[in-house]
């Protein structure tokens, strides 16, 4: 028997609502795994990618990191992990640094034999580059075998357009017969059998969202003849949601009693308000959560703020508004799908830059593309990104993992490889300033 975790979007680095408090969260869940997996004595920790929500995290995490990954090495834990769209770089990856280390295996198309399982790896791969994927893996003589990979899988997530992944596909057209996937990139966990074949999301370790209010975990999965998958939480900073519909009469009192019945003290505090009640200061509301020891306090006030009936302007949305005004403007097909790119994606800023290049290239392959949009015109490319996109009204809330969410982390130009096929795991050769040395980086 082979029992492992199977872990994923750690995103070490993420500074959610600009706090350095949150910042360590990330590190200290992904700790709490490893020591998790030390106590329960597995046979290995899988990582589905996104180790790192940045491909130029800190000296801090990546110290970090390496102290967690001591954890497992000193216990005699194998981590293996893939590569995924969040940290993805051009050339060596910070998976490869801590190979050399010896403290974690990249997978890729060779096997990598756990007991009686073999893994592999498949790292992220742009949605424009996976039609060239062949799913070649090396043999392997184990009695199990597990793919370990990183983005949104039909049909665990449904496809909306955005979505061109199918798990189907891909257990079809490989030449390893893999009893399980071991996915990361969506935030909720997941489980679906999919042609006799069980695929799973194990869910991120910490909250990048406001809309991750299932509580935080990781996958447990036993390779013995069959395949068998539990669920185990970990403890993270308490996320406080207050959702409140306001009657005509009701407003910042209202909101400051309930706020009374809740433990605030350390917690991220999320207020929710709809209906027809009095209009509500966030400031104040903000302020009083401060006063009962919150961490951090937010307030999405989705009503409207005008009796205009010709203002349709949510108070928690603008960014609608925005989109609204970006569709008026008739744009082409081209300059929406950039808009989207450097306004509202979740492309990480440090890769913005990159992800416009790779984009443009795309395309000027389909001029038409540059065609100006007419009312007339049916749904376009950007409107499908827009219609799946899914930011919450914090602009650092970061990735979604919402079941209803379905856009996929736009892809990460340091990810494109020149011809991609499911055995490159390898630095991509492609041109650039992506980092090769620790020197460099520093």
């Amino acid at each position: 028997m082979t029992r492992v975790i199977h872990t994923g979007d750690t995103h070490l680095g993420y500074r959610q609502y600009h706090r350095p408090e949150r910042q360590r969260d990330f590190l200290e869940a992904f700790r709490r795994v490893a020591e998790d997996a030390v106590e329960l004595g597995v046979d290995a920790v899988v990582h589905a990618g996104d180790l790192f929500h940045d491909r130029r995290p800190g000296l801090g995490d990546l110290l970090g990191t390496i102290d967690v990954l001591e954890t497992l090495d000193d216990a005699d834990i194998p981590f293996l992990a893939i590569v995924g769209n969040h940290e993805t770089k051009r050339e060596a990856q910070w998976l490869d640094l801590f190979e050399a280390m010896g403290l974690a295996t990249r997978l890729g198309s060779a096997p990598v034999t756990i007991g009686d399982t073999a893994f592999y790896g498949l790292d992220f791969v742009p949605r424009a580059q996976r039609e060239d994927l062949e799913y070649e893996f090396d043999s392997h003589d184990a009695d199990h075998a597990a793919l370990v990979s990183h983005g949104l899988f039909e049909p665990l997530v449904p496809n909306y357009g955005n979505v061109e992944w199918n798990a189907a596909e891909v257990l079809a057209a490989s030449n390893v017969d893999f009893d399980a996937m071991l996915l990361g990139d969506e935030h909720a966990a997941t489980r679906q059998e999919v042609d006799g074949v069980w695929v799973t999301y194990c869910g991120s370790t910490e909250r990048a969202s406001a809309s991750e209010r299932e509580e935080r975990g990781y996958n447990i999965v036993e390779f013995d003849g069959e395949v068998h998958l539990s669920r185990r939480g970990i403890d993270t900073r308490e996320f406080v949601f207050v959702d409140l519909e306001l009657s005509e009469s009701e407003g910042f009192e209202r909101v400051r009693e309930r706020l009374r019945e809740q433990d605030l003290d350390g917690a991220v505090v999320i207020v929710d308000l709809a209906g027809d009640g009095e209009d509500v200061s966030a400031a104040r509301i903000e302020e009083f959560a401060d006063e009962r020891g919150a961490l951090v306090a937010r307030v999405n006030d989705r009503r409207e703020v005008s009796d205009d009936p010709d203002v349709e302007v949510s108070f928690a949305d603008p960014d609608e508004a925005v989109r609204e005004r970006v569709r008026e403007l008739g744009l082409s097909d081209a300059a929406r799908n950039l808009d989207e790119t450097i306004r509202a994606s979740k492309v990480a800023d440090s890769n913005v830059a990159d992800e416009v290049e790779r984009r443009v290239g795309e395309l000027l392959e389909t001029p038409e593309a540059f065609d100006a949009a007419s009312d007339s015109d049916p749904e376009t490319v950007a409107d499908r990104l827009e219609d799946g996109d899914s930011d919450d009204t914090e602009a650092d809330d970061g990735p979604s993992s919402d079941p209803e969410v379905v856009e996929e982390m736009p892809d990460d130009a340091d990810a494109t490889p020149t011809e991609p096929t499911a055995t490159d795991t390898g630095p991509a050769t492609a041109d650039g300033d992506g980092q090769s040395s620790m020197e460099d980086y520093l």
